[in-house]
């Protein structure tokens, strides 16, 4: 067994701490509007970055720069870098009168008490056929934004929605990230891992959604206010959704839409040709955040990974976990604790995979269901945590539409993840297992 060493996971110690602890200090002690909106996030992981440069002495800093680099230009980084500029461009495109114009067009054929329903349902399809949560997010929470403002519910629960709906079709769909890497380090095949993870993910959509009606007819005041819309402006959303449930590549489906948006918005004089490059400019400046996050834990991760702090966390798990069901969970919290590490749950999945698969080899687990596990408990994790891309990109393009939200108001609304959570447990401690 490799050694590991456990001082390496101070910075993501000292990450934690800045961040929820002044969060919390400033919310709840302090009782400042938004505390957590206030605590800077970029500079939170800056902070925790120079702690890591500081550890190991022995190491020159210019080494550490080379580690950083490589783990700044991992595929899935960069990846996830150019659909946060694409979706910025596409959102400083369309704008709020397009996001508006599907709202009320939506609210106008479906009752409204069953629009946050709709938005979960949407976000579920198109996330399965997108394969990707963050590009799912990017497109419908300025349309959940819209419904919330012109309904009257919360927008917590609108985002929300949104967000469990992207979640579910991150952990199923075939083209995800997670669904490839999982099956890739476990040696089994798409559709047996589908099978074991639609047993879990449906009875959690379900519930999710009878949550959602609840809340919704609970709180529906019927003082729906639907101003006047442009069914033309709706064009490049319908695009971009049928393309998103085809299965089209994210990165065309987002250059549909910004190209439809652009011819849309000059021929209906919506938008002038100067206004048109600045709001492309702004919107892009808009995930500056989210971007810098995405760079700066790689880079942080790059570093723990070097120093043996991710050995040290996985050895601790494989020790602390024994029996088959208890493995079985074992397997669970190691991807959740490289999530909550890395902020990324496909690179939690590649670190995890080598010990998950001997935890598995050891506890007699079949690679069809350690896949499905990896998957299913990344995709929690991924899916609640505040500094997530899933949860940053929700709130800036939220921000983009003049609507201040801070994370730790959505987690609570994030039903579809803890319900997955608690299904995933049931599965693992309650169904008795099929005989072979």
């Amino acid at each position: 067994m490799q050694k590991g060493n456990v001082k390496a996971l101070l910075p993501i110690g000292v990450f934690l701490v800045l961040y929820l602890g002044l969060g919390l200090i400033f919310e709840y002690a302090l009782h400042i509007p938004m505390g957590f909106y206030n605590i800077p996030i970029v500079v939170a992981f800056l902070v925790a970055l120079l702690v890591a440069c500081l550890q190991n002495p022995k190491l020159k800093f210019d080494d550490k720069l080379e580690i950083m680099g490589k783990g700044v230009g991992d595929k899935n980084i960069i990846t996830m870098i150019l659909i946060f500029m694409i979706a910025g461009i596409f959102v400083g495109v369309v704008g709020r009168s397009s996001a508006n114009s599907v709202a009320y067009f939506l609210l106008s054929i479906i009752p409204p008490r069953f629009a946050v329903a709709v938005l979960f349902v949407v976000s579920c399809f198109v996330s399965c056929a997108m394969g990707t949560s963050v590009g799912t997010i990017t497109l419908i929470t300025p349309i959940g934004v819209a419904v919330s403002a012109a309904s009257g519910f919360s927008l917590p629960l609108c985002i929300g929605a949104v967000m469990g709906g992207a979640m579910f079709g991150d952990n199923l769909s075939f083209i995800s990230d997670t669904t490839i890497a999982a099956c890739n380090g476990q040696g089994c095949a798409m559709k047996d891992k589908f099978r074991e993870n639609f047993a879990i993910a449906l009875p959690a959509a379900i519930v999710t959604l009878v949550i959602i009606l609840v809340l919704s007819f609970s709180s529906y005041t019927g003082e729906i206010a639907i101003e006047e819309y442009n069914l033309v402006q709706i064009i490049p959303y319908i695009l971009v959704l049928i393309g998103g449930i085809v299965g089209i590549n994210v990165f065309v489906v987002l250059l549909i839409g910004i190209l439809s948006g652009s011819i849309i918005m000059l021929a209906t004089g919506a938008t002038a040709a100067t206004e048109l490059l600045a709001n492309m400019g702004s919107g892009v400046a808009g995930m500056f955040e989210t971007t810098m996050v995405a760079i700066l834990v790689s880079a942080l991760c790059a570093l723990i990974r070097e120093y043996g702090g991710f050995v040290a966390l996985l050895n601790g798990i494989k020790k602390l976990f024994k029996g088959k069901k208890a493995g079985q969970l074992g397997m669970g919290l190691l991807v959740g604790a490289m999530d909550i590490a890395t902020a990324n749950n496909t690179v939690a999945i590649v670190i995890a995979n080598p010990i998950a698969k001997e935890m598995a080899e050891d506890y007699g687990v079949s690679p069809k269901k350690t896949a499905s596990i990896l998957d299913t408990f990344s995709c929690i994790f991924q899916g609640v945590i505040p500094y997530g891309a899933q949860m940053l990109v929700a709130i800036s393009a939220a921000a983009e539409l003049g609507h201040e939200v801070s994370a730790f108001q959505i987690i609570p609304n994030l039903f579809y993840p803890f319900m997955l959570l608690i299904s995933s447990l049931v599965f693992i401690f309650v169904v008795p297992e099929k005989k072979k």
